[in-house]
């Protein structure tokens, strides 16, 4: 007779044998009202987590209780299996982890074992950042041909300007930019708020846009929105995603070239101007260095390639 699975739990009965899908919604509703996440990290969690349910039922799985390490191995095979990168297979890792900690917290459970688990190894991933020629040319992109070339100018700029994420650019407010001051007040991850500081070809980007563009796409009405659409309404995160893939695509850029791009540019950037490493994670807004240190690697591996180019012996 072969040995019996160890189950992730042996908590209360009542609660515990029912489907795991039972405590999906109310988990979800701890990340935001407890822990604090911001939207987009619960919809991430809430991607990655019915990920995981929809296969649990696909193996007939009626309850926790059938839920153990040798299922959840199966569940990181078959990830594996479907050419997942080793981050992607590790935040849904993630995800299940805090959802069994829920489920412990709640007393649905007495322990978890899926804490035993271990992430897929990570290499070292490197992100992908153009050259200060290369951000002038994207920030130049639009034109006289487009239908709203100082708005798209003034969102580039910006998300290069201040190190923004596509998110906390579309939820810029008008109230949050102090022009004569050089910066604004952006929401990070976490609802936490920092100040970012604006160049002189932001400011400029941006003044053009609220003087000459946004009034007509406000239509007279008082909007709170920074960026806004031809209809008034606010720019959402996709659309900006959208608008630097259209301009990157406009000067040959490479086709991951995305928001994310210009922030690692500003970072790798700034670092090479001589930043300090706990200045850059302020302005970031990353909640630990390590988050930070990465752009160190990215600035080192850009100085090895020119020593290797450059060097007589290289």
């Amino acid at each position: 007779m072969p040995p019996r699975r160890k189950p992730v739990s042996a908590g209360p009965a009542a609660m515990a044998t029912a489907h795991p899908a039972t405590h999906f919604e109310p988990f979800l509703q701890y990340l935001t009202a407890e822990r604090g996440m911001s939207r987009n990290t619960v919809a991430a969690y809430r991607n990655d987590l019915n990920q995981f349910l929809t296969w649990v039922s696909s193996r007939k799985v009626a309850s926790l209780h059938q839920i153990d390490l040798a299922l959840l191995g199966d569940f990181l095979a078959f990830l594996h299996e479907q050419k997942f990168a080793a981050s992607t297979i590790a935040r849904r890792l993630v995800a299940i982890k805090e959802f069994f900690r829920f489920l412990v917290l709640e007393q649905v459970l007495t322990e978890s074992t899926v804490d035993l688990l271990t992430s897929p190894k990570l290499w070292q991933y490197l992100p992908t950042v153009l050259s200060p020629e290369v951000v002038d040319q994207l920030l130049s992109a639009p034109s006289g041909d487009d239908r709203f070339p100082l708005r798209d100018r003034a969102v580039l700029t910006t998300l290069y300007a201040t190190g923004c994420r596509a998110s906390e650019v579309s939820n810029l407010k008008i109230q949050d930019l102090k022009l004569s001051e050089n910066f604004c007040r952006c929401l990070g991850k976490g609802n936490k708020e920092r100040i970012v500081n604006l160049n002189p070809v932001a400011r400029a980007a941006l003044e053009a846009y609220l003087t000459k563009e946004r009034p007509a796409l406000a239509k007279g009405r008082s909007v709170d929105w920074l960026f806004v659409t031809r209809g008034g309404r606010a720019f959402s995160r996709i659309m900006v995603w959208h608008l630097v893939k259209r301009y990157a695509g406009r000067i040959g850029c490479a086709a991951d070239v995305s928001p994310h791009t210009l922030r690692h540019s500003f970072a790798t950037h700034m670092l090479a101007g001589g930043a300090e490493i706990r200045a850059l994670q302020e302005m970031l807004g990353h909640a630990s260095i390590r988050t930070t240190q990465i752009y160190t690697q990215v600035e080192h591996s850009r100085l090895k390639n020119i020593h290797t180019k450059c060097h007589p012996r290289g």
